[in-house]
């Protein structure tokens, strides 16, 4: 998720992309840096194919609980409406004001571009990192384990990459700076060259450059894990995130949650906000139905 999940697409190097089109034909043992390099340009080239679009679900559990909610990614913007608190329904009250505020970025055609707007900015930011990768850590191999259903593609060949930051790497902006205090394993599907699994831990505070001034501590933790969802595409399947540190100097930040992805399902490419809403109503109907809002969905009758 991972998202999902560097920089201005465009500027992706002509090398990358050949890397990503390495096969084991053409190189039976591919060192571990250009396994890394294919995947991270798949995963580029990946985010920038804007005709995959996916309606989904996600739980995202914190030490505050649980909430559960609902996701259409549209050509406009993401669509996201909550559907229950600590696996419970909402009330009426909290359903209407849902659906209130969707209302209200469907009418408000200013306030959906500055979402829009957001999002893209949140993107670029970690495609930033994503791009970084090849360049900002050193890598070895660590052995070898089998995709699950979760992860990755079910029974697929997994690489795992040991890394730790390159002393010779320079930041080229502030997003890139946390890098530098950042070690752990990669997980790569040797097959499709695409990031299964990213799991790092900081071994020292480091700043960060988010549009703001601050920095993290040392231990923080982050695991992302990707999967093929079935129609040929990539996405996060879960986003494990616990970090402590300080905003512009004064102010402290924790950050501490386990956000699972599920049941993923394409929507046409050209989906408008006001549609993604509609979807996203008609789901939550079929849920409520059944009372059981982490349940697959039912199948609707004949």
């Amino acid at each position: 998720m991972w998202s999902l999940l560097a920089g201005n697409l465009a500027e992706l190097s002509a090398n990358s992309l050949a890397d990503a089109s390495l096969s084991s034909s053409s190189q039976d043992s591919p060192s571990p840096i250009e396994l890394v390099r294919a995947a991270v340009a798949n995963e580029i080239a990946a985010a920038n194919d804007t005709s995959i679009k996916h309606m989904f679900r996600s739980r995202k559990q914190t030490p505050q609980g649980s909430q559960t909610k609902l996701y259409v990614e549209t050509r406009d913007a993401i669509a996201g409406m909550t559907i229950a608190y600590d696996d419970k329904p909402l009330t009426p009250e909290q359903q209407q004001g849902e659906e209130g505020h969707l209302a209200g970025l469907v009418g408000n055609p200013e306030q959906l571009r500055r979402k829009h707007a957001q999002e893209q900015d949140a993107a670029a930011r970690t495609l930033r990192i994503v791009k970084a990768l090849p360049d900002a850590f050193l890598y070895d191999f660590d052995g070898e384990e089998s995709g699950t259903a979760d992860l990755g593609k079910d029974g697929a060949r997994m690489v795992r990459l040991k890394f730790r930051p390159n002393p010779a790497y320079e930041a080229p902006s502030h997003v890139e700076d946390v890098l530098a205090g950042m070690q752990g394993v990669v997980l790569i599907d040797a097959a499709a060259r695409r990031l299964a699994r990213i799991d790092g831990t900081l071994f020292k505070e480091v700043s960060f450059g988010w549009g703001i001034l601050g920095h993290l501590d040392k231990g923080g933790h982050f695991l992302i894990e990707q999967r093929d969802v079935g129609d040929g595409s990539w996405n996060v399947s879960r986003m494990t995130l616990s970090f402590n540190g300080r905003i512009l100097l004064f102010k402290s930040i924790a950050v501490k949650s386990d956000e699972v992805f599920s049941d993923f399902r394409r929507v046409p490419a050209e989906t408008t906000f006001a549609q993604g809403v509609e979807l996203l109503k008609l789901e939550q109907a079929k849920l409520a139905g059944n009372q059981k809002p982490d349940a697959p969905a039912a199948t609707e009758p004949k």
